[in-house]
């Protein structure tokens, strides 16, 4: 395997002053008093707010006051699997019998805003012994937090449950299923990146790939540097460079391949909370992170975006929960990315989750919103550059 003597990527790897928040900190829920069948949860923590945590002197040339849409679309899914264990719990279910995350399709109505927490309202809507699924409503009070902007690194007070909510931010339909083997024992997938990319892979050690920008975005990018860790919580990703294998490829061809871990250890079997639902979880909390940015950059809009949001976002299982856990000692997880259709002001990301052995874990699909600028503040050659790939994806 080459690899350099003293990586680049980590000798000129910023790392923030404070550590990223786990899993279990950063969407953990509280539970609040049900409402007849309707199971209700709070947030915890506030949400993460992409670029908050480059650190530069000066502004960004950039401004995003939104909190990350992997936050109340992954609580979202945790709500769910919570309520559906006590559900089994009250039914006296056996270990055998549960059902796991099986799918999750979230709509983004509102932008969440990181200084008030998110509640959540889950109902069940349909169940066999095999199949359960889910509606999830979730809210924001219309006021920041009780607690002022202390809420934002110390959490939010129970008292902030209390507040007027405004209209929904996002709704989800989530699916729960139990787990079972192959039919006549036939399993297909394609070769995993581990195969498809060997030597791109394996031209560095996974740590030795710079972080994942915080925003990656080619204004922000170019104008920080490539090498922010930042504070993304969950789990530390890292961006493999393919620039060399797209270039001259139509948008539609293109890839590109994050690897990630946990920050830390996440538990397997705690009973209804922290169990291997919240590897799911974690998974489609870190599949949600700068795809639609990445697609921004490949039409051409890496420094002349003027919005971009999620619209609806799908995350598919296609093994049981279990095969989703995330051990330190199983190496890193990969995120294959790909951007089938661009158009009318949005744009599709579709990516491949694959574990350390190359197992096709999930599927994530995603629409959402991407427009651009005509014009924006750009270098002469990289508009010229951008322009191109304009052309190419059409």
């Amino acid at each position: 395997m080459a690899t350099p003597s003293e990586p680049a990527a980590l000798s000129q790897t910023r790392k923030s002053k404070l550590p990223p928040e786990p899993l279990q900190q950063n969407l953990d829920l509280i539970p609040l008093p049900r409402q007849g069948e309707t199971r209700r949860f709070m947030a915890a923590r506030a949400a993460y707010l992409p670029g908050s945590d480059i650190e530069i002197d000066g502004e960004l040339p950039m401004n995003r006051a939104n909190a990350f849409g992997g936050h109340v679309y992954g609580q979202s899914a945790l709500a769910a699997a919570w309520t559906w264990r006590e559900i089994e719990r009250e039914r006296g279910a056996k270990p055998e019998e549960r059902l796991d995350l099986h799918t999750i399709h979230g709509f983004f109505t509102r932008p969440g805003a990181r200084d008030r927490p998110f509640l959540y309202d889950v109902t069940p809507l349909t169940s066999t012994r095999t199949f359960a699924s889910l509606s999830v409503i979730a809210r924001q009070p219309t006021q920041s937090s009780t607690a002022g902007p202390a809420a934002i690194n110390q959490g939010f007070p129970l008292a902030d449950a209390s507040l007027p909510l405004a209209q929904p931010a996002f709704t989800a339909m989530i699916s729960l299923k139990q787990p079972e083997h192959d039919s006549a024992g036939v399993e297909t997938q394609e070769e995993p990146p581990q195969v498809r990319f060997k030597e791109i892979l394996e031209s560095r050690r996974p740590e030795e790939w710079p972080p994942a920008p915080p925003v990656d975005l080619s204004a922000i990018v170019a104008f920080v540097g490539a090498h922010q860790e930042g504070r993304f919580p969950v789990a530390i990703m890292k961006k493999v460079d393919m620039r060399a294998w797209n270039r001259g490829k139509p948008l539609h061809e293109r890839r590109e391949l994050v690897l990630y871990k946990l920050h830390a250890p996440l538990p397997v079997e705690d009973e209804g909370k922290w169990d291997a639902n919240a590897h799911v979880v974690a998974h489609a909390y870190v599949a949600d992170r700068n795809g639609l940015l990445m697609v921004a950059n490949n039409m051409g809009f890496g420094f002349t975006l003027e919005k971009a949001a999620s619209l609806s976002y799908s995350f598919v299982m296609h093994v049981g929960a279990k095969e989703a856990v995330m051990r330190e000692e199983e190496g890193w997880w990969v995120q294959e990315l790909w951007f089938p259709r661009t158009g009318r002001g949005r744009g599709i990301v579709e990516s491949k989750i694959w574990s350390p052995r190359g197992v096709h874990v999930a599927t994530e699909y995603q629409d959402g919103m991407i427009r651009g600028y005509e014009r924006g503040f750009v270098d002469e050659g990289e508009e010229r550059e951008e322009g191109e790939a304009r052309e190419s994806k059409l």
